[in-house]
């Protein structure tokens, strides 16, 4: 069975997703493209951070994979829309890609290997289709580390709730510090480890995160999961949702999410 994802593909989610850009999810890769580089893309979801990618590669080709079908069609409709000519999106499992060996010059995953089962597993996977000399890239969050204030009792519930949630479906919400350590063990030499965060604290910035994060707290996945597995009630998670629109609400608001991130040479 396919590794389940924590939150889904509702609107709220893809509405963080859609957010992310090469500059705001990717910089340190960034100083690693150069045109003609061929890049895969893996769990591109909805294809920004891809299109970024191809912009800066081109005329290189670049693939952008998700487990998704209906995720992929919505980012092939953004890339036509784009007027993107070296870019295709397609359904691909993260461990076994329908690529041959030595494919690409950069494997990028950006937030993927913390909902894996098996993380490791991919990596090698993704060893696997990167020509010598090339790069894997890998960025996620550490949940464990996520920090805020005000200290909103609803937020400190969403932080346990989440966790646990998270490690019910599938992965470790706590990915970015283990980074290092998972390419290690699935056979990289040269690694660079690197961080940088998330910063939400404006009152456009508290708008758009507290509001996705009220509504995905009661309408995404991770609701069908938090009741269905029996880790909080319905009434949590109104009290989570009203946590998160009181915090976007408050003008000392503000929440920072720590990112490891790696770039990997076999």
């Amino acid at each position: 069975m396919p590794d389940a994802y924590t939150h889904g593909h509702h609107e709220s989610v893809l509405r963080s997703h859609r957010w992310r850009t090469a500059e705001n999810s990717a910089a340190y890769l960034l100083p690693e493209l150069a045109p003609g580089l061929d890049v895969l893309d893996v769990g591109a979801g909805p294809g920004t951070i891809t299109l970024d990618l191809a912009a800066r590669v081109a005329p290189g080709r670049v693939r952008g994979v998700d487990a998704s079908a209906d995720v992929v069609a919505q980012a092939d409709a953004d890339r036509v829309a784009s007027g993107a000519e070296n870019v295709e999106f397609a359904v691909d499992d993260a461990y076994s890609l329908s690529s041959p060996d030595d494919a690409w010059d950069v494997v990028h995953a950006h937030q993927v290997l913390q909902h894996l089962g098996r993380p490791v597993d991919a990596l090698r996977e993704f060893r696997r289709v990167v020509r010598p000399g090339g790069v894997v890239a890998a960025r996620d969050v550490d949940y464990e580390g996520v920090i805020w204030w005000p200290l909103l009792p609803g937020l400190a519930e969403w932080l346990e709730v989440y966790l646990a949630a998270h490690r019910a479906t599938s992965g470790e919400p706590a990915a970015g510090r283990r980074l290092k350590a998972w390419v290690h063990e699935a056979g990289f030499d040269d690694v660079r480890s690197t961080a940088s965060v998330w910063l939400f604290e404006t009152p456009e910035d508290r708008a758009w995160w507290g509001g996705m994060w009220a509504d995905r707290a009661l309408h995404s996945a991770f609701a069908e999961t938090v009741v269905g597995r029996g880790i909080a009630d319905r009434a949590a998670l109104e009290r989570i949702s009203a946590a998160w629109r009181e915090w976007a609400e408050h003008p000392d608001g503000w929440v920072l999410l720590p990112h490891g991130e790696i770039l990997a040479r076999g």
